[in-house]
């Protein structure tokens, strides 16, 4: 299992109680407005942005935030900010790979901050090409588990609309497909009556590096450094953590 995985999915349960919640709030608003932005405000029609305003729910940010966001994005309230997407890549504490995608009003900020947190944290900037080759481009699903359900009753409800694997992850089931078949496998969830915790656009490690547990702690104080960063939405690296691990630095 990817140390991500594992990792956004023990972030997912904290994120309610974590110190840093605004902080995960806002960045989750601003997903949901450069979904209505780029899209449009009506979620049936902009899956981009349905997808958007169910992760936002999942993690507890207020209806009146996500309903203000998508009226921004869409135009309701004026212009709202021009975001600029921008993805740096970099290698950490013993050569793992990372992607870090940035939303951002400010180019220069975003790549000054990315670099420093990167480069006081053991890792070094890389230059563009030298890591993406390492991670494909996903559909990453998570569905709750509910009493009875099983890993082929989820591939079963899902196969047919593009999914490639279905992964137990402990507190829920990962589906993954092709980028372009996100929203079918999507579809295709609810269809079946299945509770979905979140589906987004995820890179997913080819390569994945195996990391003992002082390693996995640089690693990951790396990672936290960098969804400390206001700009950053997102962290992707191929990190093997362990479960034994990954309870340890939990701990």
């Amino acid at each position: 299992m990817s140390g991500h995985s594992k990792w956004a999915t023990t972030k997912h349960k904290k994120a309610v109680i974590d110190a840093r919640r605004g902080k995960l709030f806002a960045k989750l608003v601003k997903s949901v407005e450069v979904a209505a932005k780029t899209g449009g405000g009506d979620p049936t029609g902009n899956p981009t942005l349905a997808d958007a305003i169910a992760k936002a729910k999942s993690n507890s940010v207020p209806n009146e935030n996500i309903d203000r966001a998508v009226k921004r994005g869409s135009g309701e309230l004026g212009d709202g900010v021009n975001y600029e997407e921008i993805t740096y890549e970099a290698y950490g504490p013993d050569g793992v790979a990372l992607l870090v995608e940035c939303l951002t009003d400010n180019r220069n900020r975003a790549a000054s901050d990315v670099r420093v947190a990167i480069t006081r944290n053991g890792g070094r900037v890389a230059d563009p090409g030298s890591v993406a080759y390492l991670f494909s481009r996903k559909g990453v699903l998570l569905v709750d588990k509910t009493e009875g359900l099983t890993e082929d009753d989820v591939l079963m409800a899902v196969l047919d609309a593009g999914a490639e694997d279905v992964s137990d992850l402990d507190e829920a089931f990962e589906v993954q497909a092709e980028a372009t078949d996100l929203h079918a496998v999507r579809a295709a969830v609810t269809d079946a009556g299945l509770s979905l915790q979140s589906a987004e656009i995820a890179w997913m490690p080819s390569v994945q590096v195996p990391l003992e547990e002082e390693a996995a702690r640089k690693v990951l104080k790396l990672v936290d450094a960098l969804e400390d960063l206001d700009d950053v939405q997102n962290i992707w690296f191929n990190a093997d953590i362990p479960d034994s691990v990954m309870e340890a630095v939990e701990a």
